[in-house]
Parts: structure tokens; C-alpha cells; sequence
């Protein structure tokens, strides 16, 4: 596939926007390569986003982030036409590139880019660290309290030192467990 993408100059060029834009410019660019017939030089436009889970009211939250806010990914072939198109799209404010020149996403940045948008794994969003003091909301060890020993922000688990018979007891929970003091 790379090679048929280079010998056709179809590449991923990557589109500067406001920020908080980045799904308006996506349809709006996906209505104009429509309303221009562009579909032979702009060919998809992507906002990489990753799944982030975190807590509201006790509950676990799971939410899309954009990977890279301000930004848009485009697959095209550069033309003057396909050019003017992206850029003139509302609340695009350019290219990355130099001047006028898009510079193309190299294959291994957006075998990067790739990876995180399709990995299946989720990552947590654990707004405490290692010394905090917790109380433990679920589980056998309910209404205790204990000072954080490690967090996991792939798994979404935390490590909690709790005083047990007059020992310290490290006992492994599920973030939305235990709740910061």
C-alpha cells in the first residue's frame, strides 16, 4: 500500500485549526470534497481521538479525547485545487508545513498515530499519586482509609497501604474504589 500511495503522491498532510474546531472542520471539509468533487484528491479526514475513562459523581465516565487538539488529519493528493479546498475550509488556519508547502506525515509518525487511535486499551484518568491519602469506598475495606503506594493509569488500579491490626496491608483496588481526601 505504500508504494501505490507514493507513486499516486496520496499521502496524510495534517491541517492546523482552532482549537475545539477539529469535528466542524471535519465535516465541514468532508461537505465541500462533496460540494467540489474532490473525492479523487481528498480522500479522508480524521480526528484521532483515544478513549479516556474517569469519574464523575462515583461513576465511571468514559469519554473520546482528541489526541492532537488543534489539529486534522487529511489523506490527500496536493493539487492547487485540493490544496485551496482544505485550506479554505472555516476554521482551518493552515497546513504544518513551510509556507505554503504541506509537509506530508511521514509513515512511521502515522504508524504512531495508528496505533493509539486503534489500540483497544483504555487509559484512565487517576487524579492522585503515590502518598495520598485515600478512603475506600467498595469492597471489604470499605470506609477505611490508606495512604496510595502505586497507581496503574493503564490498568486503572491503584495500590493502598492500610492499617490492619496495627500493620500496614497493601491492598490492590479498582480506581473508582477509593475516593482522595
Amino acid at each position: 500500500m505504500g508504494k501505490q500511495a507514493e507513486n499516486t503522491g496520496k499521502n496524510w498532510y495534517v491541517l492546523h485549526t482552532y482549537s475545539g474546531y477539529e469535528d466542524a472542520v471535519k465535516s465541514a471539509l468532508e461537505q465541500r470534497i462533496d460540494s467540489c468533487n474532490m473525492q479523487d484528491y481528498i480522500f479522508r479526514v480524521e480526528v484521532p481521538k483515544v478513549e479516556e475513562v474517569t469519574i464523575r459523581r462515583g461513576e465511571k465516565v468514559s469519554e473520546k479525547k482528541r489526541l492532537f487538539p488543534g489539529y486534522v488529519l487529511v489523506e490527500m493528493i496536493v493539487t492547487d485545487e485540493s490544496w485551496y479546498v482544505a485550506r479554505n475550509t472555516p476554521n482551518v488556519t493552515g497546513f504544518v508545513g513551510s509556507g505554503n508547502i504541506p509537509v506530508a506525515v511521514t509513515p512511521e509518525e502515522f504508524g504512531i498515530i495508528e496505533k493509539h487511535v486503534g489500540a483497544a486499551e483504555t487509559s484512565f484518568k487517576i487524579e492522585m499519586k503515590s502518598g495520598d491519602v485515600v478512603t475506600i469506598l467498595d469492597g471489604p475495606f470499605a470506609t477505611y482509609e490508606g495512604v496510595v503506594s502505586l497507581v496503574d493509569t493503564a490498568k486503572g488500579k491503584v495500590k493502598v497501604n492500610v492499617s490492619i491490626f496495627g500493620r500496614d496491608t497493601p491492598v490492590e483496588l479498582d480506581f473508582v474504589q477509593v475516593k482522595k481526601k
